[in-house]
């Protein structure tokens, strides 16, 4: 039988969350074995069969799914009773749970404004929030014993220059600097602190070869920065305006070289020499990490 990573979450009874393949996860209850030695049938509790006219009176849906697709239901956590702007956490919303950024704190701290997937901004209770953990090789990232801080550290190096810390858990941005990837950046979270000059990190959209899960790897601190507050571009995007384009899983520094109509872009990349069509919703506005200080250019 094949091995699974953290097997002992994985039985006939266990609570279980499905990974949709645009990103959220669906809680479930696994009920059977399936056919293969790494599958599992799973009962849906929010998804409901289709052959009830009233879908509320319909049956829980069943699936047969890899356990690749699936994680353990994450414990419930009593103590977690604020959030802070800017904090990573997972939302529940339309009976799934989506991972999100609180961008808003209402004065008495008991509803969020929250952008899931990066698009997408719902106001929220605070008991449909819970802090956002990975599962990673059979293992909570950040563990279950880690408290959250909502701050970016900064620590001194051995010749006294200011370096960043981030806590296990940080979402932040990762820069490649391969030929034909320059002025890229991909959305990670932090695994670990290997070094003084390198941290393990999980991707938030690079796969591995398989498929199966996220890309893990040690990156370079230089190549790492906070990930950048969300800056909502209502009007349109200017001529020559810097900004970062959506393309091939990663965010892209180019500018604005033609404003077209309907909300579209054709943005200019120095890298490789190109201009490529976006739509508005596919850019934001250029951000430079300068002196643990975020700097743009205004319109």
């Amino acid at each position: 039988m094949a091995a699974i990573r953290g097997e002992a979450y994985f039985s006939v009874g266990a609570e279980v969350e499905v990974r949709s393949p645009v990103g959220y996860f669906i809680p479930a209850t696994i009920i059977a074995r399936g056919s293969s030695a790494t599958s599992f049938l799973v009962e849906y509790k929010t998804l409901k069969t289709k052959t009830s006219i009233d879908k509320n009176k319909g049956k829980p849906s069943t699936e047969e799914l890899d356990v690749s697709l699936m994680r353990p239901s994450p414990p419930k956590e009593n103590n977690c009773t604020y959030f802070k702007a800017g904090q990573e956490v997972d939302a529940y919303y339309k009976g799934s749970w989506w991972e999100g950024l609180v961008t808003e704190v209402f004065e008495d701290s008991s509803y969020f404004f929250v952008c899931l997937n990066g698009n997408h901004e719902v106001e929220l209770e605070i008991s449909n929030l819970r802090p956002h953990r990975d599962w990673v090789d059979g293992q909570w990232v950040p563990p279950l014993n880690v408290k959250f801080v909502n701050k970016q550290n900064v620590a001194v190096s051995n010749g006294g220059q200011r370096m960043e810390e981030f806590e296990i858990g940080s979402l932040v941005e990762i820069r490649n600097e391969e030929e034909g990837f320059e002025g890229s950046w991909y959305t990670a979270s932090i695994v670990k602190s290997v070094d003084n000059e390198k941290y393990c990190v999980q991707y938030k959209t690079i796969r591995t070869e398989t498929g199966e899960k996220f890309l893990c790897e040690e990156v370079d601190r230089r190549n790492i920065r906070p990930y950048p507050p969300e800056i909502i571009r209502v009007d349109s995007f200017g001529l020559n305006e810097e900004v970062d384009a959506y393309y091939n899983d990663g965010w892209w520094e180019g500018v604005i070289c033609k404003v077209l109509s309907r909300g579209r872009y054709r943005v200019y990349f120095k890298s490789s020499d190109e201009e490529i069509l976006f739509e508005h919703e596919e850019l934001r506005l250029h951000q430079n990490w300068i002196n643990h200080t975020w700097v743009w250019n205004s319109k």
